[in-house]
């Protein structure tokens, strides 16, 4: 204390002078496909310590939304991290036409590494196609690498685009011999203690129980009926109905842990271990755990949201989040610990079932529309090659085609984007050169222009109406599926709980983006580097 200066003041000094209190783990938990009315359809049959508590005793932005389209799992995983758009990180789809290769690109794809810890290629990943730095990246960098973070998941792309490119690790489920892997671009062999949890053998565990409700099936009663024509069914089973005798219908591998309530106990179990494990939280900085739950996506695909396998996963899935909450509490406790959940994408109601309650909807099929397209331009450009694909409600032109016939691009895609608006459900569709010298502040415009990058995306981007599908067979399409820019895609829950959040809720509409900087405000560190969200720490105070 200086001389002269009094107690009270010195104790004022000191404590300015204090480096700023944050939290010694921030897990961030990704539902893979969970609409946000999930979080009340079923809340009176949840329990007091999974989504409740997070509810309850955390911080509910009740209008979260995606500002982009098309609404998947890599770009919404890669958009939650990044604080950005497709347009800025580069993740325009779970995969897209390469038109330097003439063939699909995978978003998480990288043939440069090895799979680690199987015989399979299922590890040649890495975050390489993502462009824009993470949260993750960011702490990483901030704490001079001494954070550590770890990604994990069923999903490859789940694991690795939320772990960016400076990770420790990242994760996923290797179905062909039922164990977490990685790759060479974090590791050379898989550590002990995930080679432990790996010989612990637990989808051998589940694959041998029968999938049947955890409640009496006459309780389900914010689902319909078991046995519906739209739901799907496992290979080898006649009808959509409990009990799933899984043990007959698992074949030879391990990849229908994916589809059944078990594949989030799994993972759960396994990011526990990488907690007490690795010593998360126990650093002298913070520590990163990024956890995607992938098989509400699986069973949502297969059955649909109104289906009574969803409700039973979500209320399964609800304690497995106790037990993950209570083993934290017990590790770390809650006041260390700041935990966000929310979701990569929504899903749509069934159109079979949306008819039969006389709400408009409907599904186009993609190959009838490519068929008709590629006709029509022949007609009105002269017989060639045009179009290359139809990817992500995307279309491609062979720019190498276009380049020889010496044809006006801007009039091909213009042409087309007239062209495809004549199909059924087909409501609004945009040239590249439209979206290149636009801009849009809000609307549908906004959300197409935020999911278009120039040199990976299509000449031309169609929009479906509300409620409709695209569909790559003829016949009634089964179970659901996501993409669209519409409510049911985009609103998901965002919750916030543990360090220094208090409870409560707001309905002001905030955005995925928002996500990661509101954790860079929190940490009192650099934002990712191709940031367009806002931090959300005035709303939660």
């Amino acid at each position: 204390m200086l001389i002269g200066m009094s107690p009270a003041i010195a104790q004022r000094k000191k404590s300015k002078s204090k480096a700023p209190e944050k939290p010694k783990l921030v897990i961030g938990i990704v539902v893979d496909q969970m609409r946000y009315d999930y979080l009340y359809r079923y809340w009176d049959k949840y329990s007091a310590n999974g989504f409740k508590r997070l509810v309850g005793e955390g911080f509910n932005f009740r209008n979260n939304h995606y500002n982009y389209v098309p609404t998947y799992t890599g770009p919404g995983h890669a958009s939650i991290y990044t604080g950005t758009t497709p347009s800025m990180h580069g993740i325009i789809g779970n995969d897209w036409y390469n038109r330097a290769t003439g063939h699909n690109i995978y978003c998480a794809e990288d043939k440069s590494v090895n799979t680690v810890g199987s015989s399979s290629q299922a590890g040649q990943m890495s975050p390489v196609n993502m462009i824009a730095s993470t949260i993750t990246d960011e702490l990483k960098l901030a704490t001079n690498q001494k954070s550590k973070v770890i990604g994990l998941s069923l999903k490859d792309r789940g694991s690795i685009l939320p772990a960016g490119h400076a990770a420790d690790a990242a994760y996923w489920f290797d179905g062909s011999n039922g164990s977490m892997i990685s790759s060479t671009y974090y590791m050379q062999q898989l550590p002990a203690w995930v080679q432990a949890f790996n010989d612990r053998k637990l989808p051998n565990q589940y694959l041998s129980q029968p999938w049947t409700t955890l409640l009496p099936i006459a309780q389900y009663t914010q689902s319909t009926a078991d046995d519906q024509a739209f739901e799907g069914t496992f290979v080898g089973e006649e009808k959509p109905v409990f009990p799933h005798n899984i043990p007959a219908f698992r074949g030879k591998t391990f990849d229908l842990l994916r589809s059944i309530p078990a594949g989030n106990t799994y993972t759960k179990e396994f990011a526990k271990e990488a907690i007490r494990a690795e010593n998360l939280g126990k650093n002298t900085v913070t520590d990163f755990l990024a956890v995607s739950f992938s098989s509400p996506d699986y069973i949502g695909h297969q059955y649909g949201p109104n289906s009574i396998e969803v409700e039973d996963t979500y209320l399964r899935l609800d304690q497995d989040l106790a037990d993950l909450l209570k083993f934290v509490d017990d590790q770390l406790g809650k006041e260390n610990v700041l935990i966000f959940l929310t979701a990569d994408h929504g899903a749509a109601h069934n159109p079979t079932y949306l008819k039969q309650l006389r709400i408009p909807a409907g599904n186009t099929n993609i190959g009838v529309m490519t068929d008709s397209l590629k006709k029509h331009l022949n007609q009105k450009f002269g017989t060639a090659d045009w179009v290359s694909a139809f990817v992500n409600q995307q279309v491609y032109f062979n720019h190498a085609v276009v380049e020889s016939k010496k044809a006006n691009l801007v009039e091909l895609q213009e042409e087309t984007a007239r062209f495809m608006q004549r199909f059924p459900g087909i409501l609004r569709s945009f040239s590249a050169d439209a979206l290149m010298k636009s801009h849009w502040e809000r609307g549908l415009g906004m959300l197409v222009e935020n999911g278009y990058m120039p040199y990976r995306s299509g000449d031309v981007m169609v929009t479906f109406q509300p409620g409709w599908y695209e569909n790559y067979g003829r016949g009634m399409p089964k179970g659901t599926t996501h993409g669209s820019p519409w409510a049911y895609d985009t609103h998901i829950p965002l919750l916030w709980y543990g360090w220094q959040i208090p409870a409560g809720e707001s309905t002001v509409r905030t955005e995925i983006i928002d996500i990661a900087p509101s954790i860079a405000a929190w940490l009192r560190i650099q934002e990712p580097n191709g940031t367009m969200g806002r931090a959300l720490l005035e709303y939660v105070r």
